[in-house]
Formats: structure tokens, C-alpha cells, sequence
């Protein structure tokens, strides 16, 4: 049986990257929802340490399986099965951002996360995860982007490797918010 982190400690950069996207949050009166596979409800547990979150937080979907991701949000079985497609794609993540934004009517802003981070993962998909980005431009208006990246493959002393690369998605889900806030014009006032 493999162990778990004997201490799930949260490194420090996490928490003020966490701090500043609750910032630029509250800044802008925004308001953020996740659909998460492989952080598997880290984003919202991280964000919700913060006080007065609940501003700009509106919750997250962890859609972990393929079932759920079927069910809750209405990921096409179709992609899941296609190899050239799988769970682990742009195309999910997108759609993941998609539909969870689309469930989520107060929510400006969706996030999402899919990914494979070992160490039991196929050799080509390997640490490889899929941000999604959705953001609600106007009334029935989404703009999606999709950005995939190739987590490292090795550990702090005494980390498991699955959790030094989920540390790293949450900081890469967690930047890639705050640079989409970043980059809109103005305080987008409600």
C-alpha cells in the first residue's frame, strides 16, 4: 500500500499566490468557480482560508472520475473514449470550464484542471495536465483557452511525487486566474 504524505503541508508560495488571486478578486468584484480533477478540491480548501472569500468564491466541482465528469457537467463520452481525445486533453479542460461556468451564474470567472500526475500514469501523459480558462465576456458569452503543461518529474526529500505535481497545479490553476484578472481592462464592476 503506498503512503500517503505524512504531512500535508501547503508551501508557503501557495498560500500567497492564493492571497493575491483573493485580492485581485475582491479588487475587481469578481467571482471564480473551479471544475477540478486531479487537485481534487484543493483550490477551494486553499482560497477558503482566506477570510472574506466568500465574496468571490462561488465553489467547485470535483468531477475526479469519468462518470462524474459525464454526469455533473456534461463532458461528451464520446471525447472520454476517443483516444486521440481522453479524459487528460484540451478539449476537456475546456469543456470542463465550459460547463461548470455555464451551471454557475454568478461566477465571471472558471477554472478547470485535468491531468495525470503518476505515478501509475501512462508514459506519454505522465505528469501532463490541461488548464481550462472560461470567462463570461457577456450575457451568454464565454471565451475558453486551454493551456497544457508537463509537471516535473521528481520530488522534495521525503515528498511523494504525486503530491510535489499537485502542489504544482494548484500554483499553475492558482496563476492562471490571477494573469486572466490581470489582464482584463479595469475594475469590471457588477
Amino acid at each position: 500500500m503506498a503512503t500517503a504524505p505524512s504531512a500535508l503541508l501547503i508551501k508557503p508560495q501557495l498560500l500567497e499566490k492564493a492571497h493575491e488571486l483573493a485580492s485581485e478578486l475582491q479588487r475587481r468584484n469578481r467571482r471564480i468557480v473551479f471544475a477540478e480533477s486531479c487537485t481534487a478540491g484543493w483550490l477551494p480548501a486553499l482560497l477558503s482560508t482566506i477570510p472574506g472569500i466568500s465574496e468571490s468564491l462561488c465553489g467547485s466541482a470535483v468531477v475526479y472520475r469519468e462518470g462524474t465528469k459525464q454526469h455533473w457537467l456534461d463532458i461528451s463520452s464520446t471525447d472520454l473514449a476517443d483516444p486521440a481525445i481522453g479524459v487528460v486533453s484540451a478539449e476537456v479542460a475546456a469543456a470542463m470550464a465550459r460547463h461548470v461556468l455555464n451551471r454557475t451564474s454568478e461566477a465571471d470567472l472558471a477554472v478547470s484542471i485535468t491531468g495525470h500526475l503518476g505515478p501509475n500514469a501512462p508514459p506519454a501523459l505522465d505528469g501532463v495536465v490541461y488548464i481550462g480558462l472560461a470567462e463570461r465576456a457577456s450575457v451568454g458569452d464565454q471565451d475558453v483557452r486551454t493551456l497544457r503543461y508537463q509537471l516535473a518529474g521528481t520530488t522534495a526529500s521525503g515528498e511523494s511525487l504525486r503530491w510535489t505535481r499537485q502542489q504544482q497545479a494548484i500554483e499553475l490553476v492558482l496563476q492562471m486566474a490571477l494573469d486572466a484578472l490581470c489582464s482584463s481592462s479595469g475594475n469590471d464592476q457588477r
